[in-house]
């Protein structure tokens, strides 16, 4: 049991760069190349002289097949030449009895001629054995051996298997042997086309004997690619079946690997002579090649046994050498699931123990450091937001004082009562005595003073809203986010538009968020804008400074990323800005991390 505990261990804490792992990494690499580059030799080897005794049993097959196709076809072109011999030598051809007689005879001679003809240029009937009817419409000047023979003068042809159609017989299945020959009528030198049509069940018994494993076959094409003979011709011409036979077309001789059907085959040809048809013979290769897989097989089982022996004998040395590195390993494991209060000893060799020193030490340093941070991150975030919030322009201040002095000695008294009233408390409100959050209600009233503020600064060149749903009012929220925004509307949107200006302010209640909504009727932006507004590029050198970038920014630092603003506008069509915050209130409980 120890042995598989030993490996589990070590698999388990697998490291490239440990000094026993690349040991026993060399080791094992020298081992296996050997063992593989020797086993690949043999394999080629072997099967290369396997694939070859595998290619020569079948040309030799296919060989014996063509020699018997060759004999039968040129015993065949034998009688056509002899029957062609006796038509030459009759002087009348239709009216010669003996030459019937000859032709009967060696029609007789042969079980598998079914019939002889010969027929005019123009697809007359001159002569023929047996003599019986002809069928009508028979088509015979477009029929392929006698288109054949007319196109190829003086040449034996011959036909892929057709139905024999042209006597009053019964219906076979015949291979069609014509030539275009002379022949004498009345003593006079006529051209006509002689036909021998031969029973077409000896080509395929000659054909079926043939016995290429237990999936394999042998087919014959013609010159031309088309389908003399197949042990599933049926299928073929139902389109069921398909033989690829573009790269057969190329040989005349020889062989090569088809894999087109998904199975790898060995494909064997053999040209029979004396009528140019193709022998393919089709062989599986999972059949043939048997010698080659059970060798794959034993070198397949004879490198994983190597391998798994090398692998068990490196793994037990290195196991016992690196036992003390594994037990630091282990401690060090502890502080890497956080527990940085675990003091790493681990006795052994010189460098391991100094090595749980050194370690030691870095683990306090790491925990002084992790407390100084975690200090420093919490202070840097309540700076940030009390920043944030801090950044009023003094332009703002600036312009508002400036213009209560116009309007003072004007003597608009009311008007500067109002201005610095609302002036007094907005800056109440901002102050907020030091807290961040504020309820909406306080928001909506520091921005309705900011609202009296510039609707004076500007001659009341805008008229203004503010509604709130009832149940909005006691909801907290951050503060001066709303301000930011109306600012924005009034210098961006309204400023610019000739026509009397609309900043409509609403805060209502939708689903589980509180959103606040500022409207207006401004010249609008496009997005371009209004990507540059939200990323800070766009901003008011009057204003009050605490720009629509801030409120984005502050938002999502107390909030989260799913909360903030929402822009919809288009130029000369307003702008609305959805303020999307969460629905917090006095009694609810805080999360962890807010603060108030």
């Amino acid at each position: 049991m120890k042995g598989p505990q030993t490996i589990s261990r070590f698999l388990r804490n697998f490291h490239v760069r440990k000094i026993q792992v690349l040991i026993s990494l060399s080791s094992i690499t020298i081992t296996i190349l050997a063992v593989v580059l020797v086993s690949a030799l043999l394999f080629n080897r072997f099967s290369k002289a396997a694939e070859a005794n595998a290619y020569l049993n079948l040309g030799q097959i296919i060989e014996q097949v063509n020699a018997n196709l060759e004999l039968y076809v040129s015993g065949m072109q034998d009688i056509f030449d002899l029957a062609q011999e006796q038509i030459n030598a009759a002087t009348d051809i239709p009216d010669d009895r003996q030459l019937g007689e000859q032709l009967g005879t060696i029609l007789n001679t042969r079980k598998d001629l079914v019939s002889m003809a010969l027929f005019t240029k123009g697809g007359n009937l001159v002569r023929g054995v047996p003599e019986l009817p002809m069928r009508q419409n028979t088509k015979l000047t477009e029929q392929l051996w006698f288109e054949s023979a007319i196109q190829n003068p003086g040449t034996l042809q011959f036909t892929p298997p057709h139905i024999q159609n042209l006597f009053k017989s019964d219906y076979r299945w015949v291979v069609s042997m014509s030539k275009s020959i002379t022949y004498r009528d009345d003593s006079r030198i006529r051209q006509g086309v002689l036909v021998m049509d031969i029973n077409f069940r000896t080509i395929d018994e000659l054909s079926q004997r043939v016995g290429l494993g237990k999936k394999g076959y042998v087919y014959i094409i013609d010159s031309v690619g088309n389908i003399v003979y197949h042990p599933q011709q049926q299928l073929i011409y139902a389109g069921l079946k398909y033989e690829n036979l573009e790269p057969v077309l190329n040989y005349a001789y020889g062989s090569y690997l088809d894999d087109s059907e998904g199975e790898q085959r060995l494909i064997t040809i053999q040209t029979v002579k004396p009528a140019g048809w193709k022998i393919v013979g089709v062989a599986y290769a999972d059949e043939f090649l048997t010698t080659k897989k059970e060798l794959g097989g034993f070198l397949y089982g004879f490198l994983l046994a190597a391998i798994a022996v090398i692998l068990i004998i490196n793994l037990y040395v290195s196991a016992r050498i690196s036992q003390p590195i594994r037990r630091l390993e282990r401690s060090v494991q502890m502080v890497e699931k956080g527990d940085f209060g675990t003091n790493v000893y681990v006795s052994g060799a010189y460098e391991v123990e100094q090595l749980s020193k050194r370690f030691n030490l870095m683990l306090r340093r790491i925990r002084e450091l992790m407390d100084q941070i975690i200090q420093e991150q919490e202070a840097k975030r309540k700076s940030e937001l009390d920043v944030l919030q801090s950044q009023i322009n003094p332009h703002f201040l600036y312009n508002t004082l400036n213009s209560v002095t116009r309007m003072a000695e004007l003597g608009r008294n009311e008007e500067v009562v109002t201005t610095i009233t609302s002036l007094s408390r907005f800056f109440r409100i901002s102050l907020s005595k030091g807290n961040h959050i504020i309820p909406v209600a306080d928001e909506l009233e520091h921005v309705r003073h900011y609202l009296i503020i510039q609707t004076i600064r500007f001659k009341n060149k805008f008229r203004y809203e503010i509604q709130a749903e009832p149940d909005t009012l006691d909801c907290l929220t951050l503060k001066l986010i709303l301000q930011p925004l109306v600012e924005n509307a009034i210098h961006h949107g309204i400023e610019k538009s000739a026509e009397d200006g609309f900043i409509g302010v609403y805060a209502r209640i939708n689903g589980n968020n509180l959103e606040l909504v500022i409207r207006d009727n401004g010249i609008g932006m496009t997005q371009d804008t209004v990507d540059k507004l939200l990323s800070g590029r766009l901003r008011s050198e009057s204003g009050s400074g605490v720009g629509v970038t801030n409120v984005q920014e502050r938002i999502a630092l107390y909030y989260g990323k799913d909360y903030g603003l929402h822009y919809e506008s288009e130029p000369e069509e307003g702008t609305t800005v959805t303020i999307k915050l969460p629905i917090v209130r006095p009694e609810t409980p805080k999360k962890e991390g807010d603060e108030s």
